[in-house]
């Protein structure tokens, strides 16, 4: 699904945590050692081709280091009105709009 907007994140591999493998994964992605807060919401959603996938997104509100662009086409900080205005993957889009409403935080 390239040229799609996502979230940084990834699998959580044998043994860990959803919170540690975000916060390998930011470490991996981004180059930044996150805190990683409460969770905000889980999705399951299942996509048309027959896989699925199960999401789950949490707070992050501080981390130390500087973001380095280790995979992505591009790296951007928006205000979450803003988010509706990028093409999202299909999995991410409730999310979105929830959390440019402010329903989430």
């Amino acid at each position: 699904m390239a040229s799609l907007w996502e979230f940084p994140g990834g699998k959580i591999e044998a043994g860990e945590t959803a919170q540690q493998a975000l916060e390998r994964e930011l470490a991996e992605e981004l180059g930044i050692q996150a805190t990683i807060g409460q969770q905000i919401i889980r999705i399951r959603h299942n996509y048309r081709h027959g896989g699925a996938v199960d999401l789950q997104f949490f707070v992050v509100r501080e981390f130390t280091g500087e973001i380095v662009n280790q995979i992505y086409q591009q790296v951007r900080w928006v205000k979450l009105e803003e988010l509706p205005e990028f093409d999202f993957l299909a999995a991410d889009r409730g999310l979105i709009k929830d959390l440019a409403a402010g329903k989430l935080l």
